[in-house]
């Protein structure tokens, strides 16, 4: 797995608050991913809410009927439930 962050000294206060958010955001991901290992998130900011970019390589979305568009909805509400416990505004960008 593979973190990236680039963010300015003023952006790593909300970054750090939103530790428990990346860490679900891997958990899921590595979940889902065919391997594990090709799972990276990428943590900016942009104008104070965290932006988590998750790259996962080929993702199992099996039993969605709807292709992948409820699966990415879940982590998205999943992820941003958990920086709203702790004060964080994110948003998951899922790369293809």
């Amino acid at each position: 797995m593979t973190l990236t962050t680039s963010m300015t000294s003023d952006d790593a206060g909300h970054a750090d608050k939103a530790a428990a958010a990346i860490a679900a955001l891997e958990f899921i991901a590595k979940s889902l991913a065919e391997d594990p290992e090709a799972v990276s998130v990428e943590v900016s900011e942009r104008q104070g809410k965290v932006i988590l970019s998750l790259s996962v390589g080929r993702v199992i979305w099996a039993g969605s009927s709807d292709g992948a568009g409820a699966p990415r909805k879940a982590i998205r509400a999943l992820v941003g439930a958990v920086g709203s416990r702790d004060g964080v505004t994110t948003s998951v960008d899922i790369v293809d």
